[in-house]
């Protein structure tokens, strides 16, 4: 009878430590992909402004030898991400493409001007700073004209703090309901044992003495739950970046490591404070209260 109680009281242990290792991971679970959202929508947003593009419309007795040597300063410039030489024949089948119809043979003649498209660099991308690229490249004299469109510029940079700091909100809402959800889990875990505390401070057992098994199996479930977490954020990870390589790429292994880095640091210090937090206030309770 006493072997079967025994049994029973392991696999009780057994089964409350595995349900509050897994509570844990998934709560770190979900820090790690409010971790994964930030680093995502910082490269989004690269991705959206580097794919804004301006078109250099050039002179039409321009040379070769000046078009080449144009685009070589541009390529150079610190401001540019790629260009494009477009020359009239290609202009004239995408705009062929755009209307559905063919208009060269209608007019004759192709009035379509060479152009460079030029691709800004992220940080660039906002109206003062094309407002600047614009005066600059007006000053060649190969160029005829300057054209991007001012409006959508502004539209994606408004936009794009916008989602930043709604991200940012979200992402501090999130932690806080973590850090809670957490410490819920482990004062529950610690609460199955109350009375095994407080038997031991009766018959004279050190404060620290008590709380050392806590806090090192809290430590454990820290690091278990935390490497469970890594395991399913790696697998989203690995998800996200076959689904969306072509627009983002989360293959930055540096700020990757250092994101799971925070999930063990975070699961260990959570868990660690809640499980010191919660061992004391049992050490200070009565015997009476532990009934309540």
């Amino acid at each position: 009878m006493r072997q079967y109680r025994d049994k029973s009281i392991i696999r009780r242990l057994i089964s409350s430590y595995i349900t509050t290792v897994i509570s844990i991971s998934l709560v770190l679970f979900m820090l790690g992909l409010i971790g994964i959202l930030a680093l995502s929508s910082k490269r989004l947003s690269n991705y959206v402004k580097e794919n804004i593009s301006f078109s250099v419309f050039l002179k039409d007795d321009i040379k070769d030898a000046d078009i080449l040597k144009l685009q070589k300063n541009l390529d150079a410039a610190p401001y540019v991400k790629s260009t494009l030489f477009i020359t009239k024949d290609m202009a004239a089948e995408q705009l062929k493409k755009d209307l559905g119809e063919e208009f060269v043979d209608y007019l004759e003649y192709n009035p379509l001007p060479q152009a460079i498209e030029v691709k800004y660099k992220a940080e660039y991308a906002n109206p003062d700073s094309i407002a600047l690229i614009e005066r600059e490249l007006k000053e060649y004299s190969q160029v005829s004209e300057v054209y991007y469109q001012k409006n959508l510029v502004s539209l994606i940079n408004e936009n794009v703090n916008r989602i930043s700091l709604i991200v940012l909100a979200i992402s501090i809402l999130l932690l806080i309901v973590a850090m809670a959800l957490i410490n819920n889990t482990i004062r529950l875990s610690v609460y199955s044992k109350r009375f095994n505390i407080k038997t031991m401070q009766l018959v004279g057992a050190t404060r620290g003495f008590i709380r050392w098994p806590f806090l090192k199996a809290s430590v454990y479930q820290g690091i278990i739950a935390s490497l469970i977490s890594i395991a399913l954020l790696s697998a989203v990870i690995k998800i996200a970046d076959s689904e969306l390589n072509s627009i983002i790429s989360l293959n930055d292994f540096t700020l990757i490591g250092l994101l799971f880095g925070l999930e063990i640091l975070v699961g260990v210090v959570i868990t660690s404070f809640s499980s010191y937090f919660a061992v004391n206030k049992f050490l200070r309770s009565k015997s009476s209260e532990l009934y309540y």
